[in-house]
């Protein structure tokens, strides 16, 4: 069984965690010695500018990639010791992930991308439709189960791909660019949204760019040239 959390309430670990990646006869480093706590409950902005290493630590912490080098825990467990199989079974189960193109499926309904994640958990369809219905209510989108996506909205949509990413109920969100694609009242709605997420208890980590759209998090990363320059916020 996977641990809840560390006894300091850190549900994310990283030790000295470096990231190297092959180009032609080259190294290049993305990642060059990270060491970081996420606790329990908390709203994470992760900043920087192009090349900083803010994409590569994003997919490291949703089990997208390994690190080179150094520790990486989830809720306790050393991700780098995990099989291929066991990452995904926790990402899976544990994680929920939003992006900036939303990443919906264009030929299901909007109750039909929102199921996704429990057809691949075994869930009976009836209880999934129900989960559905339930979700799209909570986004404000109960009235749009039969709507496709390019029926809806872009603030709609990515409403849609925040019900998904709820629907294994993940203790952790993962947002990449999440109001990259909108503009600044819709952005503004779908931060109203997250924040709201983090006070029912759910961890977020989110990359972005807008300092004002990191305002809405409760701590604040800033990353160059593969390290964190940075932390600010509640405890920092």
């Amino acid at each position: 069984m996977v641990p809840d959390a560390t006894a300091d309430g850190a549900v994310i670990e990283l030790d000295d965690v470096r990231k190297i990646y092959r180009m032609g006869t080259e190294d290049v480093p993305a990642l060059a010695g990270v060491s970081v706590r996420f606790r329990r409950g908390s709203f994470w902005a992760i900043m920087g500018p192009s090349g900083s290493g803010k994409s590569t630590m994003l997919n490291l912490l949703g089990c997208l990639d390994r690190p080179t080098s150094g520790t990486y825990r989830l809720h306790g467990e050393d991700v780098g010791r995990l099989s291929d199989d066991a990452l995904s079974e926790l990402r899976l189960r544990r994680l929920g992930f939003i992006f900036q193109s939303f990443n919906l499926i264009p030929q299901l309904t909007v109750r039909e991308n929102i199921e996704l994640p429990l057809y691949y958990l075994g869930w009976e369809a009836p209880a999934a439709a129900e989960r559905a219905r339930e979700l799209a209510d909570r986004v404000g989108l109960g009235n749009r189960l039969a709507h496709r996506p390019t029926e809806l909205s872009g603030g709609q949509q990515q409403r849609v791909a925040i019900a998904r990413a709820l629907a294994n109920d993940p203790d952790i969100l993962m947002a990449d660019e999440p109001t990259g694609n909108l503009d600044s009242a819709t952005g503004d709605q779908i931060m109203e949204l997250l924040r709201e997420l983090n006070g029912q208890g759910k961890t977020i980590v989110m990359v972005t760019h807008e300092p004002d759209i990191a305002a809405h998090a409760s701590h604040r990363l800033h990353m160059r040239d593969g390290r964190v320059e940075q932390v600010e916020g509640e405890g920092s």
